[in-house]
């Protein structure tokens, strides 16, 4: 029996945290075995906000460790098809379909995209990031994935594949499965400072850091503000040392005490951040141990988005062909056929 589809990814502005592996990747480890997971490295999605070139130029060193913390958290190639999302061909051609399906207002309603703006400073709309979620849907259609591994933020985008999906299969014919979200337990977490966690706001712990870094950071972490002796109780609830706490520490009986403590005013922060740094450094040995030795084997992360980028141009022809083919866009002279034996045109990899 064939396996269902999962696709997912990261845009390539910087290295991966916490948030990243509870929200997404800790899920796709689990479910390379029983899936066929494509990985989508959305190195165009960048361009919606930060089209500047040295952002551009970033772009190839930020991939190269988003795959060193693809590999270490547990995802394997010879499961899983990592891929460059510039790099493939079908890509652009589906969005520019898919965009014709699809009307502004609707695009307008998707929450996401007025925070995107936002937090990227720009005063206006650019037409690229009006339409992030259509490219995002060519994304997911093009493997024609059933699901879709996402934080919260995402699950919008997501609805939008679907109408598009649907409105595609109602005007031509089945070709593409109607995908669903796929939610992680954890699907946010909060950064060091109790906001939303995120690169640009330098409130992440990644996991590429060692451990004096992560010390610090949790040395510096937010908790309650009110609290301002050891001997003061404090509040457990949307604290982010006890939020972190829940997540990583293996050991939940202390946790359990530390908060009881911690209410009581019996127990200082400084303990409390002491603790969590040693169990998120226990959490990370393991990764840390991983990305170092794939980190080693010199051109492995090419040799990776090579094969990953052949394989789904393979499937990105099979299903442009199922495409036109329901359009009935018939090409009047046949060119002869593409291979991809080097490189097809992508921004920063073949």
């Amino acid at each position: 029996m064939k396996k269902r589809r999962i696709l997912t990814g990261d845009r390539p502005t910087g290295k991966l945290h916490l948030g990243h592996y509870v929200g997404s990747l800790a899920n796709r480890v689990r479910l390379q075995d029983e899936y066929e997971c494509f990985f989508i490295i959305a190195d165009l999605h960048t361009l919606t906000t930060r089209p500047e070139k040295e952002h551009i130029l970033e772009i190839r060193r930020n991939i190269h460790a988003i795959v060193l913390d693809y590999l270490a958290a547990g995802i394997d190639p010879e499961k899983s098809v990592i891929f460059v999302q510039s790099a493939i061909p079908g890509i652009y051609q589906l969005n520019l379909i898919l965009e014709m399906l699809v009307n502004v207002p609707r695009l307008e309603r998707v929450p996401s995209l007025k925070e995107m703006a936002r937090d990227a400073r720009l005063e206006t709309m650019p037409f690229g990031l009006l339409g992030y979620p259509v490219l995002q849907a060519a994304d997911i259609l093009l493997p024609r994935a059933h699901l879709v591994p996402v934080g919260k933020d995402n699950q919008a985008h997501v609805e939008v594949t679907r109408e598009l999906a649907r409105r595609f299969n109602k005007l031509y014919g089945q070709v593409f499965p109607i995908p669903e979200a796929l939610l992680s337990e954890t699907p946010t977490l909060v950064g060091t400072d109790g906001t939303k966690m995120s690169k640009s706001r330098d409130n992440a712990i990644y996991l590429s850091d060692d451990e004096a870094t992560v010390k610090r950071k949790v040395h510096e972490m937010y908790t309650d503000p009110n609290r301002v002796r050891a001997d003061v109780p404090g509040r457990v609830e949307n604290n982010p040392v006890f939020i972190y706490h829940g997540i990583f520490n293996p050991d939940q009986n202390e946790v359990e005490e530390l908060k009881a403590r911690y209410r009581r005013g019996k127990v200082g922060d400084v303990e409390v951040k002491e603790k969590l740094a040693h169990a998120i450094n226990l959490f990370l040995a393991p990764l840390r141990e991983q990305r170092a030795r794939y980190k080693a084997q010199p051109g492995l992360v090419d040799e990776i988005l090579r094969n990953g980028n052949r394989r789904m141009r393979r499937e990105s022809e099979e299903t442009m062909r199922l495409v036109r083919q329901a359009m009935g866009m018939i090409e009047l002279a046949q060119p002869s056929p593409v291979r991809y034996n080097l490189c097809s045109p992508g921004l920063v990899y073949c």
